[in-house]
């Protein structure tokens, strides 16, 4: 293709890593890919002196008019996701978008793009700590909230920090096919297609309830992964009616018992996978799952990725 032009928004308390993977794709020459790589830039989004993370000021030496010309926009994410970004940028933006730039944003980034109003009916992603936030300001948005990146073409986004590597090599991959992707991948050292999505990384979640019995509850059913499970057996132990701990359970945890029961298990043997060497049917055993297929089912549907390939991912040395 003919030299794309790139341009990266740099603003007041950049984040300096999620900048720096943009710049590491798009700003270096890369003559030994032999083609014609993207030309780069990086535009102040606001007036002022900008700080980045560390301390860091940066001089960006171009303004928003230089987006009219970009080809491909990236955001790196956004200072604060309570804050509107200034009207002069959002647009800027929807001029942008509706001469058919692409807009790519990383972590939060997708925020400024939500507040200009250009993803609606769209699918995207986010850090998974933002995607309850983004989801309940923009009902109007489909959040995918377990995606590494989410591709609708014209815009890009995705999750948080190192994802948004595997959405610029998406997006090389896109632009100039497998071949040069991989190269590029080796250079920056790192996978150049990542398995699964960022379930892998997010912790589990901690529920409280006023009257303390079913956080009791749950917290015997961690302890206790590999017993059988009914639910009459836990309404007996929590004291309550069957309906009513249904109910109560859906209230505090977002899932039935059963469905939490699961991803409890998962939860448990994603740790296993991470610090023992436990054989997968042992783990397995532990856990409670009546049999390995399902197992790598319930696994795979919640993780996004395999036992095996977790463990290799993610196992102490």
């Amino acid at each position: 293709m003919t030299q794309h032009f790139v341009v990266a928004l740099a603003y007041d308390q950049l984040c300096t890593f999620e900048f720096g993977c943009t710049v590491e794709l798009f700003a270096l020459e890369r003559p030994e890919l032999g083609v014609d790589w993207y030309r780069f830039a990086v535009c102040a989004a606001e007036p002022g002196k900008l700080r980045a993370a560390g301390g860091i000021s940066v001089e960006a030496p171009y303004t928003l008019r230089v987006l009219d010309k970009a080809d491909t926009i990236i955001i790196p994410g956004w200072r604060d996701p309570d804050e509107i970004p200034p009207e002069a940028l959002l647009k800027k933006i929807r001029t942008a978008y509706a001469r058919g730039a692409r807009f790519c944003t990383i972590c939060s980034g997708v925020f400024v793009l939500a507040a200009a109003g250009i993803l609606d009916g769209k699918s995207v992603t986010t850090h998974w700590r933002y995607a309850e936030q983004l989801a309940r300001r923009y009902p109007q948005i489909t959040v995918v909230p377990d995606a590494l990146y989410v591709d609708e073409e014209q815009i890009i986004t995705s999750a948080g920090s190192a994802a948004g590597l595997d959405m610029l090599l998406h997006l090389v991959r896109k632009d100039y096919g497998v071949k040069v992707a991989n190269r590029v991948a080796q250079r920056l050292v790192i996978p150049p297609h990542r398995s699964g999505g960022q379930a892998q990384f997010v912790p589990r979640p901690v529920a409280t309830d006023e009257s303390g019995r079913l956080s009791k509850l749950l917290d015997w059913i961690r302890k206790n992964p590999a017993l059988d499970h009914s639910l009459r057996s836990l309404a007996g132990r929590a004291a309550m009616s069957e309906r009513t701990l249904q109910r109560q359970f859906s209230q505090l945890t977002g899932y039935s018992p059963y469905d939490w029961i699961i991803r409890e298990r998962v939860a448990s043997a994603k740790e296993m996978l991470e610090g023992s060497t436990h054989g997968l049917s042992h783990i397995m055993e532990l856990t409670g799952f009546g049999s390995e297929e399902s197992f790598r089912r319930h696994f795979r549907r919640i993780v996004g990725t395999n036992p095996i390939t977790y463990r290799r991912q993610f196992s102490k040395p």
